[in-house]
C-alpha cells in the first residue's frame, strides 16, 4: 500500500484530500506545516506527498527545497497544491523541485489521476 503525507494548514483541506486518497486505497498521514512534515518525512518512509504553499511556520516551497536536499528521501515526488494561480507560483514550485502544481480545489478525479502517474500506476 502506497503511503502519503498530506501537508497543509486547513483542517477542511487535509480531511478532503484524506477521504479521497483513502477511498482510493493509500495509506495517508498528514501535518500541517512543513516543520512537521520534515520530521514525519525523516522518520517514514512516505511514497508521495502532497504539499500547501502558504502555511505557517515552513511553507510548501522551503519545505520541498528541505525535502530535496535529503539524499534518502528527495525522491519521493511532491505536488504542490494552491489558490495561487499565477505562472510564476507554478514556476516557483518546479524550481525548487515539485513534480506537479495543483490549484485547489482539486476535483478527486483529477487529484487521484495526478496520484496514480506520479506513483506510477494504471489509471484505473
Amino acid at each position: 500500500m502506497k503511503h502519503i503525507l498530506i501537508v497543509d494548514d486547513a483542517a477542511t483541506v487535509r480531511m478532503y484530500h484524506r477521504t479521497i486518497l483513502e477511498a482510493a486505497g493509500y495509506q495517508v498521514d498528514v501535518a500541517i506545516n512543513g516543520v512537521e512534515a520534515l520530521e514525519k518525512a525523516l522518520n517514514t518512509s512516505y511514497d508521495l506527498y502532497l504539499v500547501d504553499v502558504n502555511m505557517p511556520i515552513l511553507d510548501g516551497y522551503s519545505f520541498i527545497r528541505e525535502l530535496r536536499s535529503h539524499a534518502d528521501i528527495a525522491q519521493a515526488p511532491a505536488v504542490m497544491v494552491s489558490t495561487e494561480a499565477k505562472p510564476s507560483d507554478q514556476d516557483k514550485a518546479i524550481e525548487v523541485g515539485a513534480n506537479l502544481y495543483i490549484i485547489k480545489p482539486a476535483r478527486p478525479d483529477h487529484l487521484l489521476s495526478y496520484v496514480r502517474l506520479l506513483l506510477g500506476e494504471s489509471a484505473t
